[in-house]
């Protein structure tokens, strides 16, 4: 039987796989313990054999092609899979090992998530987390993430959603601001308030507040002079200090609303929600640490039924 992969190959696959995930041949030479030029000469004969061009380089950076990104993604969890048999094999699956990466947004990931990670490393201490708090959407082949938690699935993108819950929505300001401004009581009112905004990282615009109304949920577009990016717990912050009005999700301003710290208003408008749901590629081998993980989320974050959690 002719051999299609000798151990050069299998080793500037390795390599390639190693320069894309770092976006760096020189940190993929210092993680392997040989030259830059080595890197750079194995990934030439790689990109012989495929017939096509795996990076673009420049004088400082490389960064993948096209036909870079689909063949790190196949290669990837080609390579995965070979450890994970080999672990099987040894008899290594009754004990989850190695590294998850995971994207979390910030808000979600600092209310939701991030405390329960004491009690997941605890059950399974094998197993390393590498958590990237992030607004931004990620590309789970080229920032070499496991899965993602986020409140939007992106559209025609073949990810598996696992729906987490209904996250709800509340419009709240501090005691100083409502006595300064007085109470928005109706919409028209919103008019004369500072609205704090978030803005969207994708589209770059103002995130619309999402409220019902007679049973209906509806986008309503709000104004104001103070606008937060990247990071949406700055919103919180900026109303706690009386800086305006700002809608946000109950869950991260639990403690502001019992403490008096915040003020739920526009009450007749409540009951809006977001849905937050865990994300992984549907066509990936999943080894049983990432598996343990979604189990570990999905029971302790998950609603029954999807329904909204709210302390109300």
């Amino acid at each position: 039987m002719e051999r299609e992969f000798d151990g050069q190959m299998l080793g500037s696959i390795e390599l390639f796989c190693k320069a894309a995930a770092l976006a760096s041949f020189t940190a993929a030479a210092n993680q392997a313990g040989i030259t830059r030029a080595a890197v750079s000469r194995s990934i030439s004969r790689l990109e012989q054999r495929v017939g096509a061009q795996l990076f673009v380089r420049t004088t400082r950076s490389v960064r993948l092609t096209d036909s870079g990104r689909l063949y790190f993604e196949h290669c990837r969890r080609a390579l995965g899979m070979l450890s994970e048999a080999e672990r099987e094999l040894a008899g290594d699956q009754s004990v989850p090992t190695g590294v998850v990466r995971v994207s979390l947004p910030t808000s979600y990931g600092h209310h939701r998530v991030l405390p329960l990670l004491s009690k997941f490393v605890q059950s399974y201490p094998q197993v390393r987390l590498d958590i990237q708090l992030s607004n931004q959407n990620v590309d789970f082949g080229v920032d070499g993430i496991d899965l993602s938690i986020r409140a939007r699935v992106p559209p025609d993108s073949g990810l598996v959603a696992r729906k987490l819950e209904d996250a709800e929505l509340v419009v709240v300001a501090s005691p100083a601001y409502l006595k300064r401004r007085g109470v928005p009581k109706t919409l028209a009112d919103l008019e004369s308030h500072d609205c704090l905004q978030f803005v969207r990282p994708v589209t770059g615009h103002d995130m619309p507040w999402l409220l019902r109304e007679n049973g209906k949920v509806f986008d309503f577009e709000t104004r104001g002079r103070i606008r937060f990016m990247g990071d949406i717990l700055g919103l919180v912050t900026a109303a706690v200090g009386g800086a305006g009005v700002t809608q946000t999700y109950r869950f991260m301003v639990e403690q502001e609303l019992a403490s008096g710290k915040l003020q739920e208003v526009l009450l007749d408008f409540a009951g809006a929600s977001r849905p937050f749901s865990i994300l992984y590629p549907s066509n990936r081998h999943m080894p049983r640490r990432v598996r343990v993980l979604i189990d570990f989320l999905l029971l302790h974050l998950r609603t029954p039924n999807g329904r909204k959690n709210s302390r109300r």
